[in-house]
Order: C-alpha cells, then sequence, then structure tokens
C-alpha cells in the first residue's frame, strides 16, 4: 500500500504545535520534548514524520549557534552530544555494540573506529567525520 502525504492533516499539525526559528532556550527545550514525544512512537505517519525532521532541523540550528562543540575532537564531540541528548550508559551500549567499546572509548583509552563512527553519526544525525 502507497502512502501519501496529506497537506490538509499536516497542516493540522503545524497548526497545533506551531514550530518556528528557536530563539530562547525554553524554546528549544519545548520543540525537543515534541520531537523526543514523536520519536518515541512506535509508528508516525508521513506528516508526523515531516513535522519530526522539521523540528530536528530548528533545534539542530538553534544548538549549532548556541552550544558550538569547544573543539574538534571525536572524544569532545561524544561527550558534548551525550550531555546535550542526556544519553545515558544502557543507550550507549545499544550505540557502540559493547559496554567495553563504551567504557575505553568514554574514557579515552582508544579511538572511535569507523563503524563506531557511522553508528554515533547515524544516531546523533549528524556527520560520522565529527568522530574520527
Amino acid at each position: 500500500m502507497m502512502l501519501t502525504f496529506n497537506s490538509k492533516t499536516y497542516g493540522e499539525l503545524l497548526a497545533h504545535y506551531q514550530p518556528k526559528a528557536i530563539t530562547t532556550e525554553a524554546e528549544n527545550e519545548r520543540a525537543i520534548a515534541i520531537a523526543q514525544e514523536l520519536e518515541h512512537r512506535s509508528e508516525l505517519s508521513l506528516e508526523e514524520e515531516a513535522l519530526l525532521e522539521l523540528l530536528i532541523s530548528l533545534i539542530e540550528r538553534f544548538e549549532a549557534d548556541n552550544y558550538p562543540i569547544p573543539d574538534r575532537n571525536p572524544l569532545a564531540t561524544l561527550r558534548h552530544l551525550i550531555e546535550a541528548n542526556e544519553i545515558e550508559y544502557p543507550e550507549l551500549i545499544t550505540i557502540l555494540g559493547s559496554p567495553d567499546a563504551v567504557e575505553q572509548i568514554i574514557n579515552g583509552q582508544r579511538s572511535i573506529n569507523q563503524s563506531e563512527a557511522r553508528s554515533l553519526g547515524a544516531y546523533f544525525r549528524v556527520d560520522a567525520s565529527l568522530f574520527t
């Protein structure tokens, strides 16, 4: 079955949530809360997926402007994203594949490999090169 995008439904979602350019921390927190609520649903309609993509773009823009990553160090980048997204240890294990990998990387005992960089990039929706 081919799903089609319903502009009326999307318009109703936009009217309900009223997304706009984020200019304050409170607006950012609200956008994050809505995005997280959408991400935790078992299934999203095409219209909800479009709203989620819009919110993520708005959040990323605000955070890039207001929370610049201090250096291009892959470990610092990872730590920043973990803190900014309130990621917990079990979630990191899921992303990186093993508790040992998480411990070694976070403690600076080894570098992030290409496969892990791709996984992290996909999870955080950033370019994998930030982690290598």
